[in-house]
């Protein structure tokens, strides 16, 4: 799906993976982060045998002029999960809305796992 909005230039359209995109570049400068993970299986096989997708630990549902983006991240070990999730989600959120013109509902942060 894609994101609609009308201004007085016309019509733009904006698909779910330049929302991704936009996210996951949010999600990867803040402090903590150290990478995304894939969603699934797939995708992380997928990403073994051709160039690395931006947007593959991001997922964008979009309902009418809506946004919800779940992210799947790997945190550096001895950071505070809680401070890191909160400032991810207020940069991603941030981000987003200044890209799209669109509001975004939720912003949920899932951690995979800690790395050193």
């Amino acid at each position: 799906m894609a994101v609609t909005t009308n201004n007085s230039y016309g019509k733009i359209f904006i698909s779910d993976d330049a929302i991704a995109a936009v996210a996951a570049s949010a999600a990867l400068e803040c402090y903590g982060v150290v990478d995304l993970v894939p969603k699934k299986l797939s995708d992380y096989t997928a990403d073994l045998f051709k160039k690395h997708n931006l947007g593959s630990g991001v997922k964008v549902l979009t309902n009418a002029n809506r946004i919800m983006i779940d992210l799947y991240v790997n945190l550096k070990y001895g950071v505070s999960i809680s401070a890191v999730a909160d400032s991810l989600k207020k940069a991603v959120k941030y981000r987003v809305e200044e890209f799209s013109g669109m509001i975004v509902d939720t912003v949920n942060v899932n951690v995979i796992g800690v790395r050193v």
